[in-house]
């Protein structure tokens, strides 16, 4: 089988079934990953929970930072469809609900727009069709989900019959459903029932919709099969579009491999350190020479050490895995991270230096250091999702949806092997340019305006049950954030990736203030050598000023600039997607928490620009 399909995982039904289609191994962790919806031919599918993938043996991947920060023993590749790598990924039919079109493919047929289950078409197996007139079906186009991430069929008979209390003999009622054609609104599709009774879809998009025909989450998770549902779930239920991306928000953690366990010993010493932990060295160092571990390359005083330094790990700080924190600049991971990138090093599997020309040619203004990393690895991983609203800080468990019905301690992972460019703002600049936060034209009283929105976003998605955290926006992190997204914009031109291609990583604290740009791709985009090489201060002048440039006017300007809320949930101020906006898999923060203006200014100069034009 040709290498580039290999790295596939095949998605099908069941064992002795063929692949019903296939999608990348990284999609499986970014776009259809557990408890999402997607279209494979005529039909709509969920992507079954971990408990049905066949995974065996050691676990594939190992990012022991990650592990310990997750709680788990170790990460596996998503199953391939070509043995020995695996059988596939198993999906479920969601949702249950087709239609027909009423005529069969030689205009005949007496269906009148069969609205029901895909069983009672009586579909040949493993077919699409209805029997009765032999037309294509249509998976229904509506379902409905909560914010604990549950999800279920749209109620089409309470949605007809306003709610009617029970179900009482709706199973002796036929639905149908048309479409008049007269616009391309909601109101053109009309469910109707054999008892006389019709409504048009017209509002069920609407706060409170469901609520109106006293219907409340159901406790749906087709993703873990008929035993998922669960009990006690009364929250409101949305109605959403099958295709709509607030379905499903994969909640991916991710951390780099840095030193010292990114050296192949630490690797090798990983596999066994459940066995060794709390054990005398001399008992370490004896068994590490029986497993061919010490010898010629490391000695058995190199494997103790190792030993210990995974303790020493394992006993640090330990953030609670079933609380999202959203943006995770202040995670240990990430502080490690930057002191790493900072110092630079060189290992198995990360390579950190500075640019040849650090000490002929100058930084450019604002920047405190430029690091060229020219070989990473990062491991990503699918920890849960949610539904209806995006994961933000400070959310609970309650929202979090489970990955398989049994408790598990492995993770679906994917590792990323690239390069990139990571960069820092002089702390100087960066700190007379912050303070004082009380004079008109500070950035900070710009910030505040998207920190109040977000806190109000928190306390409507918390509710009263529970405190919420600080909102973590700041100047320091809006003008981070848009300045990488300048940059990403201005290198696809110029280092030949395109920005789809390319990632942030964000570090921002007190203490931090900077960003590593890197390859986001495995695939043909791979790690062209083109990027590392923006790094260098010549090359990084050039690209900095043009990004700045470009910057500082918008085609959508002045109502860009002037803008008071725009983009997700008003979560940015001048900021759209003709000026610094990125494709979704390139932003960490879902492209919220942009502001041009804090890298040029304001006109009118009521905010004052970190590199002014």
């Amino acid at each position: 089988m040709p290498a580039r399909t290999r790295r596939r995982g095949a998605i099908g039904e069941a064992r002795t079934r063929k692949p019903e289609g296939s999608v990348r191994r990284t999609q499986l962790i970014t776009t259809y990953g557990v408890g999402a919806m997607i279209a494979l031919g005529e039909r709509s599918y969920i992507v079954g929970g971990l408990d049905s993938w066949h995974v065996r043996g050691e676990p594939d991947l190992r990012e022991f930072r990650l592990q310990t920060r997750l709680g788990v023993r170790g990460f596996y590749l998503p199953p391939a469809s070509d043995p020995p790598a695996g059988d596939g990924v198993r999906v479920r039919l969601f949702p249950d609900f087709y239609s027909c079109p009423g005529r069969g493919v030689d205009g005949t047929g007496q269906c009148e727009h069969n609205l029901r289950p895909h069983k009672d078409f009586n579909s040949p197996r493993n077919g699409n069709q209805c029997a009765s007139c032999g037309g294509p079906l249509t998976p229904s186009r509506f379902v409905v989900a909560c914010r604990n991430g549950h999800l279920d069929e749209f109620p089409y008979w309470k949605w007809v019959h306003s709610g009617r209390p029970g179900d009482d003999g709706a199973d002796r009622h036929e639905l149908s459903v048309r479409t008049t054609g007269r616009t391309a609104s909601l109101r053109s599709i009309v469910i109707g029932c054999s008892c006389g009774k019709e409504a048009s879809m017209e509002g069920a998009f609407g706060p409170g919709a469901m609520a109106s025909i006293r219907y409340t989450c159901r406790g749906g998770r087709p993703w873990l099969g008929q035993a998922g549902r669960v009990d006690g779930c009364a929250a409101e239920c949305r109605t959403l579009q099958r295709g709509s991306s607030a379905a499903w928000f994969p909640v991916v953690r991710s951390a780099l491999s840095i030193p010292p366990f990114s050296r192949e010993l630490y690797d090798n010493v990983g596999r066994y350190i459940k066995m060794w932990r709390g054990k005398d060295d001399a008992l370490i160092a004896e068994q590490a020479e029986r497993q061919g571990l010490a010898g010629v390359q490391y000695s058995a005083a190199d494997v103790v050490r190792a030993v210990r330094d995974f303790e020493s790990y394992e006993a640090g700080e330990r953030p609670d895995p079933s609380v999202l924190t959203g943006f995770e600049a202040a995670d240990v991971i990430r502080v490690e991270e930057y002191r790493q990138l900072e110092g630079g090093d060189e290992t198995d599997e990360f390579e950190c230096v500075p640019p040849s020309g650090a000490t002929s040619t100058p930084l450019p203004p604002g920047i405190g250091q430029t690091m060229l990393v020219k070989r990473l690895r990062e491991v990503r991983v699918l920890q849960t999702f949610t539904r209806v609203d995006a994961p933000v800080e400070g959310d609970d468990r309650a929202r979090l949806a489970e990955l398989s019905t049994d408790r598990i301690d492995w993770l679906p992972g994917v590792e990323v092997i690239g390069e990139g460019v990571f960069l820092t703002l002089d702390a100087a600049a960066l700190e007379g340019w912050e303070t004082p936060a009380d004079r008109p034209e500070s950035p900070e009283r710009r910030a505040r305006q998207i920190r109040r929105q977000h806190e109000t976003i928190m306390a409507r998605r918390a509710g009263t049950a529970r405190q919420l955290p600080p909102s973590p926006v700041r100047a320091r992190l809006v003008l981070v954030h848009t300045l990488a997204h300048a940059l990403i914009n201005e290198w696809s031109l110029d280092a030949g990736y395109p920005a789809s291609a390319l990632r942030e990583r964000l570090y921002i604290s007190d203490d931090m203030a900077g960003v590593l740009i890197y390859t986001a791709s495995s695939d043909s985009a791979g790690s062209l050598g083109g990027l590392v090489g923006q790094g260098e201060p010549h090359r990084l002048a050039t690209s900095l000023r043009s990004a700045i440039a470009r910057a500082s006017w918008c085609s959508a300007d002045p109502l860009c600039m002037e803008s008071e809320a725009a983009g997700t949930d008003s979560l940015n101020l001048a900021a759209c997607h003709s000026c610094v906006l990125l494709p979704e898999t390139s932003c960490e923060l879902n492209n919220t928490f942009l502001d041009r203006a804090m890298l040029v200014g304001t006109p009118d100069g009521t905010c004052a620009g970190y590199f002014p034009t």
